[in-house]
C-alpha cells in the first residue's frame, strides 16, 4: 500500500489504500519507513532534491488501522514508541525539502505524518482534530505538542474533549499548516511548487531546515539563532550553488543550481 517513485529530482511517496482511508497498520509503517530510507539513499546520490507525500483517494490518512486490534492485547507503546515515533523522526530529518498534500481525514498517525513534514498544503475541506474521545484513547503522534504550540491550551483541550474536527481552511487560518486550496487543485498545485523547489539550492534549503528545527527543539533566542545563521552562511559561501547564485544575479539570468 506504500509506493515510491523517483523522477526529475522528486521522490513521491504515496499511501495507496483508499478503501480503508489509507489507515496504517504495523507493516504499512515499516513499508513507509523503507520508502523514506530508499528516497534518502537516492538523495545522497543527488537523485532526489525534494520529496512529496500524499494519500490516494478521498482521505490523506485516517490514522492507525485498528480493524484487527484487540484492545486487551494491544501494545500501544510498541506501536507508537517502537514504530510511529522513529518513523516520524526519520521523516523530519529527511535530507531535502519535504512537502505533503493532504485531503479528507488527517487524523492520529496521519496527522503525525504531516507534523513530520516540512511544508503541508491541505484541501479546504480536509479534517483535523482528535476523534479519540469516542475510543477512550488520547491524541498521539505528537499531536498534543503541536496543537498546544499552535492553538494554545484552551483550544487544544476543547478539540480533545469534544472530538470536533477543524477543516483545512480553519487549520491554516489558525497557523497549523501553510496553505489551503480547493481539493481539485491541491495535488497539481503542490506538484508544481515541489518541482520548482527541486531545482533550487538544496544545500541552502537543508541549512534552513536544520536551523528551524534547532529553533523549535532547543528554543533558540534571536542571538543564538543568528550565530547559527552566520555559521551556515559561511559554510554555504564555499559551495558551487552559492557561487552560481551570485553569478546569475550579476549576469541578470536565472541560476542553474546543482543541489
Amino acid at each position: 500500500m506504500i509506493s515510491l517513485s523517483i523522477a526529475d529530482g522528486i521522490a513521491e511517496v504515496v499511501l495507496n489504500a483508499p478503501s480503508k482511508l489509507n489507515s496504517l497498520d504495523e507493516q504499512a509503517l515499516r513499508d513507509l519507513s523503507q520508502a523514506y530510507d530508499d528516497a534518502a539513499a537516492a538523495a545522497s546520490r543527488g537523485e532526489v532534491r525534494a520529496l512529496l507525500l500524499r494519500g490516494e483517494g478521498r482521505a490523506f490518512c485516517a490514522g492507525r488501522d485498528i480493524a484487527g486490534v484487540t484492545p486487551e492485547n494491544d501494545d500501544a507503546e510498541a506501536y507508537l514508541g517502537g514504530l510511529v515515533q522513529p518513523l516520524l523522526q526519520k521523516m523530519a530529518s529527511f535530507p531535502a525539502p519535504t512537502f505533503a498534500a493532504a485531503q479528507g481525514a488527517c487524523l492520529g498517525v496521519g496527522l503525525g505524518l504531516l507534523l513530520a513534514t516540512d511544508v503541508v498544503y491541505v484541501a479546504e475541506n480536509a479534517k483535523f482534530g482528535s476523534p479519540f474521545a469516542k475510543l477512550g484513547a488520547t491524541l498521539d503522534s505528537g499531536g498534543h505538542w503541536y496543537f498546544t504550540e499552535r492553538l494554545g491550551m484552551h483550544r487544544t483541550l476543547d478539540l480533545i474533549y469534544t472530538a470536533e474536527l477543524m477543516s483545512g481552511a480553519e487549520a491554516v487560518a489558525q497557523g497549523m499548516f501553510s496553505r489551503a486550496m480547493p481539493g481539485d487543485e491541491l495535488l497539481e498545485s503542490t506538484r508544481l511548487i515541489v518541482s520548482r523547489v527541486a531545482t533550487g539550492a538544496t544545500g541552502a534549503f537543508k541549512a534552513s531546515k536544520e536551523l528551524v528545527a534547532h529553533i523549535r527543539d532547543q528554543r533558540l533566542g534571536l542571538w543564538a539563532s543568528m550565530k547559527e545563521e552566520n555559521a551556515e552562511q559561511a559554510r554555504l559561501c564555499k559551495s558551487e550553488d552559492y557561487a552560481e547564485g551570485f553569478r546569475a544575479f550579476q549576469e541578470k539570468r536565472e541560476p542553474n543550481f546543482k543541489g
